[in-house]
């Protein structure tokens, strides 16, 4: 019996993505009330599309017992440390990566 671990990936196609790679983002400054996989920290903060993961059920939705669909595309956004924390000490080009689903993406103006 083989001790491997499938690395397979779970990408599922986005063909219907808002966003793409290096299009600058911002995060809404949203409060709505219940579960919600965005942390605060990073809300009405500025990125930029690093890549588009695919297309999953909105786990907003299935942490209420919903189906998730339709399903929300997912991207891993780029922030600069110094644009998320306030008084960042570290290097200038330090960066924080998240996957954030498109519903809390804006574009940036």
């Amino acid at each position: 019996m083989s001790s491997e671990v499938s690395l397979r990936s779970t990408y599922t196609l986005a063909p219907e993505h808002r966003f793409d790679i290096g299009d600058k983002v911002i995060v809404k400054h949203a409060h709505p009330p219940g579960h919600r996989r965005t942390p605060t920290y990073i809300r009405g903060k500025q990125g930029v599309i690093e890549r588009i993961c695919g297309a999953y059920p909105n786990p907003e939705e299935l942490a209420y017992g919903f189906d998730g669909k339709p399903e929300k595309v997912l991207y891993r956004v780029r922030f600069l440390q110094t644009h998320v924390w306030p008084g960042y000490a570290g290097p200038p080009n330090d960066i924080i990566e998240m996957e954030i689903f498109e519903h809390w993406l804006e574009p940036a103006r």
